[in-house]
């Protein structure tokens, strides 16, 4: 690991600034790139469900995933907080969206809890390295459900300038099986 980003808020710190330095161009260039390499894998293709993040704050994009899985006839899930705990819920448009935690955009309240355990799980994160190890933004809402729905295929979405030599990471971070940027697609 580089001597320059030994904690986990100094990778946060050193991301913020990459992921704000990407032309809005660039971000949907490799968004593009991402969601062709996203619906290339076969744990897409088997999928009925997609459980996806709403991208925020310079997040590879999303919506164009959740597009494309509707449009493949796949049912689409998205997360919602309350208080500590994050269910995900079934949306089927923009529409079923509206702003929630620190206005990262909810489905609604009402929309049917999808609980699917064979599904496909895009999941975010601050910074990754090779080994997909994560550095998420410190919630640990993903590692809490994941432990509650271990069947679910995890794939990670992530530019290149989110990667790392090395990460710091805790023994019960839970890691994705494949990690996908816009320079391609990588397995545990």
């Amino acid at each position: 690991m580089s001597m320059e980003y030994r904690t986990k808020k100094e990778i946060r710190r050193a991301v913020k600034e990459r992921r704000q330095a990407l032309t809005e161009k660039k971000e949907l260039e490799d968004s593009r790139q991402i969601l062709a390499y996203v619906v290339s894998l076969p744990e897409y293709e088997a999928a009925s469900c997609v459980y996806c993040y709403v991208d925020y704050n310079h997040e590879v994009q999303t919506w164009p995933i959740m597009e494309q899985a509707i449009k493949d006839g796949k049912r689409v899930a998205v997360p919602r907080v309350d208080g500590t705990a994050m269910d995900f819920y079934y949306i089927a448009s923009r529409e079923d969206l509206e702003a929630g935690y620190f206005g990262i955009m909810e489905p609604k309240h009402g929309l049917p809890m999808a609980e699917e355990r064979d599904a496909l799980f895009l999941m975010p994160g601050v910074a990754f390295d090779r080994a997909h190890h994560r550095v998420g933004y410190g919630g640990g809402f993903y590692d809490r459900y994941l432990e509650r729905m271990p069947e679910l295929k995890t794939v990670a979405l992530a530019y290149e300038c989110q990667m790392f030599d090395e990460v710091p990471f805790e023994a019960f971070d839970i890691r994705p099986s494949v990690l996908v940027t816009e320079a391609g697609i990588s397995r545990l």
